[in-house]
C-alpha cells in the first residue's frame, strides 16, 4: 500500500470514500459524527490545496484518505477531564476513513505520520467504539475530552511511541 499527497483528481473518489465512511459509522452506532455530510467537498478541496489530505492506495485505487497535520492544532489547546503527557511538538490525523476493501488503514497511517513526527495526536466520537478500539490497538493513550469548532466532544489521544 502506498502513501501519496491527494490531488483534485482524486476528489470524486475521496468523496465515495467518506460516503461509505458515513454509511458504516450510521450502521455500527455513531450516525451524528459526520452524519450531516461532512466533510464537505470544499475542505476537501482545501485541504488539498494546503497539501495535508493524503490517499491510501493499492495498485493504483484509492482505499483510504486521512488529513495529516504537524503543528498546532486549535482544537487541541484546551483539554478537559485529562491532559496532555507534554507539550512537545505533534502531528494530528483528521479524518482518517477507508472503503471497508483494506484491513489496517489506521496502522498505515500511524506508521506514514511517525516518519514525519514522533509524537501524534488523534480524536473520535464518543459513539464511535469501532475507532476508539483501533486507536488504542494502535498505541494512543486517551488524554481526556477535547471539543471541536462547533462544539461537539470528542475523546482526545496521544501516541508518544517510536
Amino acid at each position: 500500500m502506498k502513501i501519496r499527497t491527494a490531488t483534485i483528481l482524486d476528489l470524486e473518489r475521496i468523496l465515495e470514500i467518506y460516503a461509505y465512511a458515513r454509511t458504516f459509522m450510521a450502521q455500527t452506532g455513531n450516525p451524528t459524527q459526520w452524519g450531516d455530510g461532512y466533510p464537505k467537498k470544499e475542505l476537501l478541496t482545501k485541504d488539498i490545496e494546503q497539501g495535508q489530505l493524503y490517499v491510501m492506495e493499492e495498485k493504483n485505487e484509492i482505499h483510504g484518505v486521512f488529513v495529516f497535520i504537524i503543528g498546532a492544532d486549535p482544537t487541541y489547546e484546551v483539554i478537559e477531564d485529562g491532559a496532555w503527557p507534554d507539550n512537545s511538538p505533534y502531528g494530528t490525523i483528521h479524518r482518517i476513513a477507508g472503503d471497508g476493501q483494506v484491513k489496517g488503514l489506521l496502522q498505515l497511517c500511524v506508521a506514514f505520520c511517525k516518519t514525519q513526527i514522533k509524537i501524534l495526536r488523534i480524536d473520535t466520537h464518543h459513539d464511535n467504539r469501532i475507532m476508539q478500539r483501533a486507536i488504542e490497538k494502535n498505541g494512543f493513550q486517551r488524554c481526556g475530552i477535547i471539543y471541536t469548532a462547533n462544539g461537539s466532544p470528542r475523546i482526545a489521544y496521544q501516541s508518544n511511541k517510536e
